[in-house]
């Protein structure tokens, strides 16, 4: 038994259960279901807090852009953000969730494009 529980994949295996177990014995699930939904918020804040900070530290050379590449930028960071947001709230499926990556791609395909247009030289 001790070389069973000595590995680290079994020891994390049977505490999963462990945690399974006493969430269905105690009827736990509306806890459960509470504590992903505030998790879920907490991703979304981390994330809306991680871009702040990208934004804060390039701001300087985010002004120097022209106001159509800075309008475009902005904007596909907030498209993003409320993209993110609304999958998070509504838990998409189907042809919502392909829309969730679609406008994800074009996001980023925005923000990509943004930067390298505005970063040439030569």
């Amino acid at each position: 038994m001790k070389a069973f529980l000595e590995n680290r994949t079994v020891r994390g295996l049977a505490i999963v259960a462990l945690i399974a177990l006493v969430v269905v014995v105690l009827s736990l699930e509306p806890v459960l279901a509470a504590i992903g939904g505030l998790l879920g918020i907490a991703f979304f804040l981390a994330i809306a807090f991680f871009l702040f900070l990208v934004w804060r530290e390039r701001r300087g050379d985010l002004e120097a852009w022209s106001d159509r590449s800075r309008r475009v930028f902005y904007g596909a960071i907030a498209l993003a953000v409320v993209d993110i947001g609304a999958a998070i709230g509504l838990g998409p499926t189907g042809a919502d969730a392909i829309a969730f990556f679609a406008i994800l791609a074009f996001c980023a395909w925005a923000l990509v494009r943004t930067w390298r247009a505005e970063h040439t030289y030569g």
